[in-house]
C-alpha cells in the first residue's frame, strides 16, 4: 500500500521559514519524480516544485524561485520543501505527489503565513 504523509506545516509570520517533509512508503522511492503542489482557498491546485533523480534536476514555479528549495533523502524515503522568505500569498494546503503513471498524493499540510 502506497502512502505519502506530509508534515511540517503551521502558522508563520511573513519573512519566516518552514520545512515540509513527505515520507513515502510502499513504492520504490529512490529515483521516482516527486512534486509539491499547493491549493489556496478558491484556487486550483498548482505545482510548486518538482525533483527528478537524485536531485540534480529540479523545477520551480516562478513565484517561489529563489525562496523555496526541494530536496530528497533516499535513505529516509523523504522529500522536503524548504520554504524561506514566506509571504501571505504562500498560504495554502501543500500536497506531496509521486509523479508515476498512476500518481499518488498525500493528505496535505496547511501552511498559513500571517502576522
Amino acid at each position: 500500500q502506497v502512502q505519502l504523509v506530509e508534515s511540517g506545516g503551521g502558522l508563520v509570520q511573513p519573512g519566516g521559514s518552514l520545512r515540509l517533509s513527505c515520507v513515502v512508503s510502499g513504492l520504490q522511492f529512490s529515483w521516482n519524480p516527486m512534486s509539491w503542489y499547493r491549493q489556496a482557498p478558491g484556487k486550483e491546485r498548482a505545482l510548486v516544485a518538482s525533483i527528478v533523480g537524485a536531485g540534480d534536476r529540479t523545477n520551480y514555479a516562478d513565484d517561489v524561485k529563489g525562496r523555496f528549495t526541494i530536496s530528497r533523502d533516499s535513505a529516509k524515503n523523504t522529500v522536503y520543501l524548504q520554504m524561506d522568505s514566506l509571504k501571505p500569498e504562500d498560504t495554502a494546503v501543500y500536497y506531496c505527489k509521486a509523479d508515476l503513471a498512476n500518481p499518488y498524493w498525500g493528505q496535505g499540510t496547511q501552511v498559513t503565513v500571517s502576522s
